[in-house]
């Protein structure tokens, strides 16, 4: 839609409008230039990106994409938001973790948060990465429960912490109109970390007191984390969130409550990640998925889907953690523009034990500066209207929609969970992201890209850990964890000899002629905490035996132009391999060179060439 100015003055009047065909022309033209060959649809094809669930990004979008069932924020099917407003009227709820054990310490830790932005809280309740439910009174000393809503997370003895948490409102005069918050009721997702078969009965019988008793309560949380931490897409995520929700609404159905009192005693939870525009159509997508259950449930006005997002642990790095911070603001505007009612930024050294003051502070902060400096929560739908969006929301619901049928025809999430069905899918979509991730596909800035071997290591006081010797349940991923098994080996073999693993980088030629290959293999045989010894600059077939017995490495690695490895690649190899080089590389593709082991390029299994390399080391 073209809107014209009051004035009638159009700044584009002056030029043509180009048509779709005109624009893959140059499009055609352009890849020619580069050696393709594609005309038509083709072309625009070749400029496109691939992601899970079967989604492509094309290089171009036009109102030809705008979404006709978009509706209006706070109305069905709420893809715009659940609220007219949106966040608009006071931003979104900024949701604080604090996961310290002893109730001293988490009192401090909750009264600075609370102090400096945080407007609720996330506490684990027993257990033992909980404070003890005794101690949810300590913990709590000084915090106004009418201002700060509650979310429990409770996996070890719901009905304990439920009734404590109950029981200090009760205690302090805070109104049973005015207590908010959630009790996080959620058997199935327990099931899916632990592999304990879930019983939904406390959860039903909390939903119904919340009814009958606590307007502002929510008793169940449908937390998709359990989905994404062991690997799954953002389709699966939603698909499997849509089935645990059902199977929480024929429960509470079957307890004789309404399908609206049902819908509004469930909070959802979801990951973000720093693909801002995947986290921002999956909260959209998943507000329209919900709204859809909602009406084929007989209640198309209970369909607003309460959200709270959290920021993903998979995407926590634990090697180079301040990028962390950088990963959790992407996330968090993902979340923000997408609409979520609720966010907990993880702080960033979250992967390695307890935060400290400076991590929470970081944390908290990120919401902040978004609202208040950025000021994202002053529009409400920020991306509405945005074609790559709206497109990208429409296709996603589709691909979470058929894994949520699937699940169905499963028999619901439980069956599905028990038979296995959910492991394998979850585990064949990780298998495939594992392989970008190898690949380098998938760049980990600090980790794969750009890492620093020499690194001072970032320690934290250890974190309990709620699923520590869970009896089953599924596993939980991180992206960085191919990586960090290699560094770990390097770190190893650091402390019992003083030195890191080495590997000689032999440079043909002048500067011009090796230095990307060169900042190349650096680059690579860092990311596995090899630490690469380039000096001299350059060598040749005479230098070139000399100079790897000094570097005291026994692997080589050959880095120029290709003309320059036609003319001194096989005698240099021959060269090193006479003074005891036991793996010779060449940066490059793959070609035939006598004395070259193998081969590093873009696109090469990294993680497969680090092992190797590490194993020919005997590095254990």
């Amino acid at each position: 839609m073209t809107v014209q100015p009051a004035d009638g003055l159009s700044p584009a009047a002056a030029f043509p409008d180009p048509s779709h065909d005109q624009w893959q022309s140059l499009v055609e033209g352009v890849l020619r230039k580069s050696g393709k060959e594609v005309s038509g649809s083709a072309a625009e094809e070749a400029l496109s990106t691939t992601l899970e669930d079967g989604l492509t990004t094309r290089p171009l979008y036009t109102a030809h994409d705008e979404s006709p069932d978009t509706g209006f924020p706070g109305f069905a099917p709420f893809t715009r938001g659940s609220r007219a407003e949106g966040n608009a009227a006071g931003g979104w709820d900024v949701r604080q973790r604090p996961t310290l054990t002893d109730p001293a310490r988490l009192n401090e830790a909750v009264l600075g948060d609370l102090e400096n932005g945080v407007t609720s809280l996330w506490l684990t309740v027993g257990g033992p990465a909980g404070v003890p439910v005794d101690g949810l009174a300590r913990a709590l000393d000084g915090v106004y429960l009418d201002l700060a809503p509650i979310a429990l997370d409770a996996p070890a003895d719901l009905d304990a912490a439920a009734a404590e948490l109950l029981r200090l409102y009760e205690e302090r005069g805070v109104a049973r109109s005015e207590a908010r918050g959630t009790l996080g009721a959620d058997p199935l997702g327990h099931e899916a970390r632990t592999g304990v078969e879930a019983d939904l009965a406390p959860a039903v019988r909390w939903a119904l007191r919340c009814d009958a008793e606590y307007p502002g309560l929510r008793a169940v949380a449908v937390d998709a984390l359990p989905y994404h931490e062991a690997g799954g897409s953002a389709g699966e995520e939603l698909g499997l969130s849509l089935a645990t929700g059902v199977a929480y609404l024929r429960a509470l159905t079957g307890a004789g409550m309404s399908v609206e009192a049902a819908c509004g005693q469930l909070e959802f939870r979801y990951a973000a990640t720093a693909d801002q525009f995947l986290t921002i159509a999956k909260l959209r997508a998943a507000r329209r998925l919900w709204a859809r259950v909602a009406e084929a449930s007989g209640a198309p006005a209970a369909g607003a889907q309460r959200q709270h997002a959290v920021t993903s642990p998979v995407m926590m790095t634990r090697r180079d953690p301040w990028v962390n911070m950088l990963r959790t603001t992407l996330a968090t505007l993902g979340a923000g523009v997408g609409g979520a009612d609720s966010v907990t930024v993880l702080p960033f050294d979250h992967a390695l034990g307890l935060p400290d003051a400076f991590a929470r502070r970081i944390s908290r902060n990120t919401s902040t500066i978004l609202m208040e400096e950025s000021h994202l929560a002053r529009v409400i739908d920020p991306a509405g209207g945005s074609w790559y969006v709206e497109r990208l929301t429409d296709e996603l619901a589709a691909a979470a929609w058929v894994f949520f049928q699937e699940t169905e025809r499963a028999g619901g999430l439980p069956a599905a969970l028990r038979s296995g069905m959910v492991a394998e899918r979850l585990a064949a979509t990780w298998a495939a992201r594992s392989a970008k991730l190898a690949r380098r596909k998938e760049p980990i800035t600090g980790v794969s890209e750009f890492p620093q071997p020499g690194e001072r290591p970032v320690e934290r006081e250890p974190a309990a850990d709620a699923y520590a010797g869970a009896p089953g349940g599924l596993p939980r991923v991180r992206r960085d964890e191919a990586f960090e098994a290699l560094r770990a080996r390097s770190d190893a073999h650091l402390a019992a000899t003083g030195s890191r693993p080495k590997v000689f980088i032999a440079a043909l030629g002048p500067a011009a002629a090796h230095t990307a290959r060169v900042s190349f293999a650096v680059n690579l045989f860092g990311a596995g905490g090899i630490e690469a010894v380039h000096d001299p600059v350059s060598v040749d077939t005479g230098t070139a035996a000399g100079a790897l017995t000094a570097s005291g490495a026994t692997v080589a690695a050959l880095c120029s132009s290709d003309a320059l490895y036609a003319e001194q690649a096989e005698q240099v190899a021959g060269a090193l391999r006479s003074a005891g080089a036991a793996q010779v590389f060449l940066a490059g593709r793959p070609g035939d060179y006598a004395g070259v082991d193998s081969f590093i390029f873009a696109g090469c299994d990294a993680v497969a060439v680090l092992t190797s390399v590490l194993d020919r080391m005997g590095v254990a």
